[in-house]
């Protein structure tokens, strides 16, 4: 996958329940366009155990890290379901919170369109990412309300003819910060992951908050870039990265410390 490499418009995920061991395993992805057109596969290939050929360090984790960071990976093992109730409430809380003025017609419909679903059903959409994607969406409506609605309606900035999907951009967002902290494995084997690991043990809403910083850290990228849809997968290497460099500044003892913090409005 190169960087003009198509629209990033939804990234599922084939490999389901992997274990977490000390065994070194490939997670597959299938990243998708609006035609269905493959793009790339293979995101990432994390292993858990240190080799000796292995520059990456391994943490050792407090209890309390422990814990929260199997409570979180609980959280992203969980897939979305249209027939769970709770699932449904919460997709009708963020239709509510995105257009409090408008009335949604179905759980499945046209409207979805408007938030930047590929269709009108949003569940094929969350198998990238789970219920934890839908679950940061509504962290982020509910606890900035404007950088929501900014991002949401494209507010801010000179804007392209042809923009990133706003909900869609989400769920891919989700996505990354895992791939990013390496959640999905044992314990830490990168600095990055280690920092945030100690931010959760603080704070159990650190990766729901992070997701919120990155993704008005993208849309101040994907400005600064003036970029188009076909640029989504440069913007997101790019904003990984600076998030990346933010979380291992000496003087960020909390997530409200980084600068991209900064960028968010209540």
């Amino acid at each position: 996958m190169d960087d003009r490499g198509g629209s990033f418009v939804a990234v599922r995920r084939i490999s389901q329940g992997i274990e977490r061991g000390n065994q070194c395993h490939s997670t597959s992805a299938e990243v998708v366009a609006g035609s269905a057109a493959w793009i790339g596969r293979g995101l990432s290939c994390v292993c858990a155990q240190r080799r000796e050929s292995d520059a990456r360090p391994s943490f050792d984790l407090t209890p309390a890290q422990e814990e929260s960071l199997q409570r979180l990976q609980s959280r992203i093992d969980v897939a979305y379901e249209s027939s769970i109730l709770e699932h449904q409430e919460a997709l009708r809380a963020l239709w509510h919170a995105a257009f409090p003025e408008e009335e949604l017609g179905g759980l499945i419909s046209e409207q979805w369109k408007e938030m930047g679903w590929q269709g009108k059903d949003p569940s094929t959409d969350f198998r990238g990412g789970g219920f934890i994607s839908l679950e940061n969406l509504l962290f982020f409506a509910r606890n900035f309300p404007k950088s929501f609605q900014d991002l949401l309606r494209k507010r801010e900035g000179d804007r392209s003819l042809w923009e990133y999907p706003f909900a869609v951009a989400g769920v891919n967002i989700t996505f990354m910060l895992i791939q990013m902290l390496d959640l999905e494995a044992v314990k830490p084997r990168t600095f990055v992951g280690a920092t945030f690991l100690k931010f959760l043990s603080e704070n159990e809403s650190a990766f729901d908050l992070l997701y919120c910083i990155t993704f008005k850290l993208m849309d101040n990228q994907w400005l600064a870039m003036r970029a188009s849809y076909m640029d989504f997968n440069a913007v997101m290497k790019s904003t990984r990265r600076q998030m990346e460099r933010e979380l291992l500044l000496e003087d960020v003892m909390r997530l409200e410390d980084l600068p991209s913090y900064g960028l968010l409005a209540r």
